[in-house]
């Protein structure tokens, strides 16, 4: 099972947000390329980042963070935020990004999705954000009205690398991660499936592992990194431990 820390941004800065709300954002620091090879430095081989300010704006506007972080990080770089368009993914796949993460896209255009799946095999990353089991889009600022299994199964088959799910009413908040509903997700579906939001510790990550397979790919993790709650190597080498 892969460990994702994760770096979000908002206004070049490394920042949470609680429940997804950019007014409740606490800043971690000012050099998201710096805090990436922390990470590095600590055993990490992947990273998931998001242009906080791109979810919401549709279009990048954390470039040259995120420029930094690919340059500096040796090891896989996933990104997310406001990516819609053809030349938006190509252009991140160009700069060297290893998946980009489309939520809002997947929901509103899922065909796009699924043409930018077929041409950059197994680099496209599907975000089912879940508000009490229904999608959320546009930052998590809009609740649809699709189920997270819906808009999941639609994918089965399109060349997805995984579905992220994030239980946005535990994001940033240190209450645990949905283990139950995230473990649900990936018993009905053939994709892999990252989890996220509300990681709170090493028990979050050991319960996953066990069910990675059962196609729990990976966790993400942030807040509870920053402020010390989970030792990054620790969960890293727990992961590890499970076949």
């Amino acid at each position: 099972m892969i460990i994702f820390p994760a770096i979000d941004l908002k206004g070049g800065e490394v920042v949470r947000l609680a429940e997804g709300d950019m007014a409740r954002a606490t800043v971690y620091g000012d050099n998201p390329a710096a805090q990436a090879l922390l990470f590095a430095d600590a055993g990490a081989q992947h990273l998931h980042v998001v242009d906080l300010d791109g979810s919401f704006a549709g279009e990048s506007r954390n470039r040259e963070a995120v420029e930094a972080i690919v340059e500096a990080f040796p090891g896989y770089v996933q990104l997310g935020g406001g990516i819609r368009t053809p030349e938006a993914v190509e252009f991140w796949f160009d700069l060297g990004v290893a998946r980009v993460v489309m939520g809002s896209a997947a929901l509103k255009d899922p065909e796009f999705v699924k043409d930018m799946a077929r041409e950059f095999e197994g680099g496209i990353v599907v975000a089912v954000d879940a508000k009490d089991g229904m999608v959320a889009t546009e930052g998590w600022a809009e609740v649809s009205d699709v189920p997270v299994v819906d808009l999941a199964r639609r994918f089965e088959d399109a060349g997805v690398a995984s579905l992220l799910f994030t239980d946005i009413g535990r994001d940033g908040l240190l209450k645990g991660a949905n283990i139950e509903a995230t473990v649900d997700l990936a018993r009905r579906v053939d994709i892999p499936v990252i989890a996220s939001g509300g990681v709170k510790g090493l028990d979050d990550i050991h319960v996953l592992s066990l069910h990675a397979h059962e196609g729990i790919e990976g966790v993400i993790t942030g807040r509870a990194l920053y402020e010390g709650r989970l030792d990054l190597a620790a969960a890293i080498a727990m992961a590890g431990r499970v076949a």
